[in-house]
């Protein structure tokens, strides 16, 4: 082993031994502790978003950090297989609360305490895995904020149809490990028929290559449209994604603003900074002395439509003048 090498594996091994001493001294100097988990990546333009408008409402709402909370992050940048060993070391700083994000990372913090309460956002089946008895008294350490019922999926298809009448076939696009393709895919499958769609269920893996496989496999027939699921991996790799379906011209429906932003043709979704600020509401309460068992599942409450007509022109689709009005942005 290289010197450099060993001197790096010291250092991190010895910033993990400390980490519990440095909590204990947090602790000690009146901070309180608080975890946060995401999927995607510490430098991603939208994470930083995110979590800034989830800072934001904290120190709203009178928790600034350094001052009188310590928040410990952890960031798994769409890696799923590092999501125990990621969740272990948060739930070992023994925060008071941890702000977690995605199905799959709220899962793998399930299994690793239930004593700790979860404020989760970004789930869409929270009664279906196991995470709450009921959204009303969720009974257990976990609440936090719906990403999308099911019902969401038959107003994307009704969207994809609306800007391409012609569309027959749709490929319901995610990675089964990091979003729960079922769920999205049962809904789709319910919606499809009174549209004249077939689905297609296109699951993807962690990778580029396999990515782009599965979206030119589908490109290969006339007729087809895209419906990205609300799923971390494709989230990360979105610049990718939109590049596939730009380059194919297959109209594509997207879970989330910043997929219009960064070149995608439509996007119907929650506004995910409002999100955050749930979220942060939900931690407060926590922190005040609420019990998550008490704290009902909350609905996002912005939704929003957004069009690039640069982009619908560049793939020959027209947007309809009923779509534009309705739009709650327009990127020209």
């Amino acid at each position: 082993m290289r010197r450099r090498d060993f001197i790096a594996l010291f250092s991190g091994a010895a910033a993990l031994l400390l980490e519990p001493r440095l909590a204990r001294c947090q602790q000690a100097a009146g901070l309180r502790r608080v975890g946060v988990f995401m999927p995607t990546a510490a430098d991603d333009p939208d994470t930083t978003a995110t979590s800034k408008a989830f800072r934001q409402e904290l120190e709203r709402l009178g928790w600034t950090e350094g001052r009188n909370i310590h928040i410990d992050y952890r960031y798994a940048a769409s890696r799923s297989d590092e999501y125990p060993a990621l969740a272990q070391e948060l739930i070992a700083l023994q925060p008071e609360v941890v702000f977690a994000q995605g199905t799959q990372i709220v899962a793998t913090l399930q299994r690793q305490t239930h004593a700790i309460p979860i404020v989760f956002n970004n789930v869409s089946d929270p009664i279906g895995s196991g995470f709450v008895a009921n959204l009303a008294h969720p009974g257990g350490n976990l609440t936090g904020i719906l990403l999308y019922e099911t019902g969401i999926t038959g107003k994307w298809l009704a969207l994809l149809k609306e800007i391409a009448p012609r569309l027959t076939r749709v490929a319901l696009v995610g990675n089964p490990k990091t979003v729960p393709f079922d769920y999205f895919q049962r809904a789709a499958a319910a919606a499809a028929p009174s549209l004249g769609i077939e689905l297609v269920p296109t699951p993807v893996e962690n990778a580029d290559a396999d990515i782009e496989r599965a979206i030119e496999a589908f490109a290969g027939a006339p007729n087809g449209g895209l419906l990205v699921m609300p799923d971390p991996t494709l989230r990360i790799r979105r610049d990718l994604v939109i590049a596939l379906a730009n380059r194919h011209r297959l109209p594509a429906v997207y879970p989330f603003r910043l997929f219009v932003a960064a070149g995608g043709l439509m996007s119907y979704g929650t506004d995910q900074d409002d999100v955050f600020r749930q979220a942060a509401g939900y931690v407060d309460h926590i922190l005040r002395g609420a019990k998550a068992a008490d704290l009902p599942v909350q609905a996002p409450t912005k939704y929003e439509t957004v069009v690039n007509n640069k982009t619908a022109k560049a793939i020959g689709f027209d947007i309809p003048p009923s779509l534009l009005v309705r739009a709650d942005e327009v990127i020209e």
